[in-house]
């Protein structure tokens, strides 16, 4: 995996329309095309297995935004990042201030913060359900799940205008072309569909036993000779 580290979560999110792996994404992945490509993994989650030797992935849960021949991008789901909440966030990008925090709708006040992944972790990455969209900045990813990536989302959110769900995640995981097969090759991965009640459970803590239930296996009985779901 593509990676450095995001031991310093003291970040700023740029006012740009478009974020240069937004970009990347969509020429890999067309807004138009929702439908699930074979072969290709977007739309659905990865389960690390317990062979997994890089700690950063350690029951990780990830979901893939793109995923083509020329690599994969994955915001993982079930890690929070220490230190930070989303009203410091806010906070720090003069959206919210700690004086009107108070004031913040109940879904932001209550909003975590995840490590979506070891790569630009000074950017952050919103999935959310599909009821909000920016026509310049949304990239579809499911009928059901999006990627905005602009600090206008961070905005609406605040001001109770945002999208029904959401998920904030500083950085991303990133795979070159053909480096996720050979992982899941090697018994790195299991994969299974998405759903947004697994997404976007805030039990954070049960989302890996969640996706494991999804493709019917046991925990307490998984073995690392298995790749595929």
């Amino acid at each position: 995996m593509l990676g450095q580290s995001h031991a310093n979560l003291s970040f700023a999110l740029h006012n740009e329309r478009r974020r240069f792996i937004v970009v990347s994404i969509m020429s890999a992945r067309s807004a138009k095309t929702r439908i699930p490509r074979e072969g290709y993994l977007d739309g659905q989650l990865l389960i690390a297995m317990p062979s997994m030797g890089d700690p950063r992935f350690s029951r990780a849960v990830i979901y893939m935004c793109a995923h083509s021949a020329d690599g994969a991008m994955g915001i993982i789901i079930n890690h929070r990042a220490p230190n930070i909440s989303f009203g410091e966030l806010l906070d720090q990008l003069n959206i919210a201030p700690h004086k009107e925090r108070i004031t913040l709708p109940r879904m932001s006040a209550a909003m975590a913060v995840y490590l979506g992944g070891p790569v630009e972790t000074g950017r952050g990455f919103v999935l959310h359900s599909a009821d909000y969209f920016k026509a310049e900045s949304t990239l579809p990813i499911d009928e059901s799940v999006c990627l905005t990536a602009t600090i206008d989302i961070l905005r609406d959110i605040a001001k109770g205008s945002g999208p029904d769900k959401a998920l904030l995640a500083l950085g991303y995981a990133g795979w070159a072309p053909g480096q996720l097969e050979s992982e899941i090759h090697a018994n790195g991965w299991l994969h299974c569909s998405a759903d947004p009640e697994l997404i976007f459970d805030p039990e954070v803590e049960r989302k890996y036993h969640r996706a494991l239930d999804k493709i019917g296996i046991d925990p307490r009985r998984l073995v690392n000779d298995s790749g595929h779901a």
